[in-house]
């Protein structure tokens, strides 16, 4: 458990003091491989969080086992390295117990959607008001290279030295599955669209959910080059604004329409008819759904916020459960044992 350096034991006051990105920042040695995206998320993040508004004793990061864990050590801030893939368990029961905090799960494309497959999803269909950060590498990096659930079919690793014979898992599609009210993507090579989605997501009330391309330039180095670079990345990717119909381009002069469910490209749409309109806060999931399935070669690849809806969330209910229950007045535990179906066993 790892806590910032300078607590006051909950004791907040009224007048906080305009915190900045150096009051995030640890005294700890980063130790991730010079050159890993992960140094691009951790700094917009240590951006990001001063514009919460939120005390750095009121803010808590849990993550799980993998090179993206080591992340609590580097944000000053309270903080918990847990165990492989139960982050989104651990960040679900201090939410519930203490829900005044702001509560960060950070995960990767193996301890979250592996080993941790099952807690991810119970978490985000709860819609726990949690933000979890899913870096995305396509490669499990801190064991040195082994093919990753989200690794591209055929890839040859360390433990498929004749290519992956299983289907990539697609982050995206399994957060709107699962019913997450807040989805989003971005690479951590856009820093200023990286910060973007990350302030937005923290802010959403509910489960937020971003998936992060972050490169590992030891183990599966460029793996979004093709598409993420800054040269080409206009042309390659789409970005996801609400309310607007989707374009790209250098110029926004290609566009997305639809025919029936599949998606096609416009080049040189002269105006915005016929262009599909961007709804991120449709409650229908479908539309989201076809742009997940949007990917290169075949399409630019889209980033941005996918869906934003409201909704109830799980630690609202339980408090409110809670507060009932309370409001009921004082119980007996001996009668509350005896009640309802007991036994006599002789």
């Amino acid at each position: 458990m790892t806590a910032p350096t300078t607590p006051n034991d909950g004791l907040i006051s009224p007048d906080l003091p305009v915190l900045t990105r150096k009051d995030f920042v640890t005294d700890q040695e980063v130790r991730w491989c010079p050159g890993c995206g992960d140094y691009s998320i951790l700094a917009q993040m240590q951006k990001m969080l001063p514009d919460l508004g939120v005390p750095r004793e009121q803010i808590v990061f849990i993550s799980g086992i993998g090179c993206s864990s080591r992340f609590p050590y580097y944000v000053n801030t309270y903080g918990f390295h847990s165990i492989h893939g139960r982050a989104p368990t651990i960040a679900t029961g201090l939410k519930t117990a203490r829900p005044e905090l702001k509560v960060f799960v950070i995960t990767g494309d193996g301890d979250g959607l592996s080993i941790g497959g099952n807690h991810l999803l119970h978490a985000m269909r709860r819609n726990i008001d949690l933000t979890i950060v899913l870096f995305n590498n396509r490669i499990y990096g801190l064991t040195k290279g082994q093919y990753s659930p989200t690794s591209e079919f055929g890839k040859i690793t360390k433990s498929s030295p004749y290519g992956t014979t299983e289907r990539p898992l697609n982050p995206i599609r399994i957060a709107l599955a699962a019913g997450a009210t807040f989805v989003a993507r971005s690479v951590d090579r856009d820093t200023k669209h990286l910060e973007e989605m990350l302030y937005l997501a923290a802010k959403h009330r509910g489960v937020s959910f971003v998936e992060v391309y972050q490169n590992c330039n030891i183990f599966n180095d460029g793996a979004f080059a093709a598409f993420a670079e800054k040269e080409v990345r206009a042309d390659r990717m789409i970005y996801l604004e609400h309310g607007k119909p989707l374009r790209f381009g250098k110029e926004n002069q290609h566009g997305i329409r639809l025919n029936g469910f599949t998606p096609e490209i416009v080049e040189n749409a002269a105006t915005d008819d016929g262009l599909l309109v961007h709804d991120a806060h449709a409650e229908n999931i479908t539309l989201a759904n076809i742009l997940v399935g949007m990917d290169y070669p075949d399409f630019p690849v889209p980033i941005g916020v996918f869906r934003d809806v409201d909704a109830p969330t799980f630690d609202q209910l339980v408090q409110q459960q809670v507060e009932e229950a309370m409001a009921r007045g004082k119980g007996s535990l001996e009668a509350a044992l005896r009640t309802g179906e007991t036994w006599v066993v002789e």
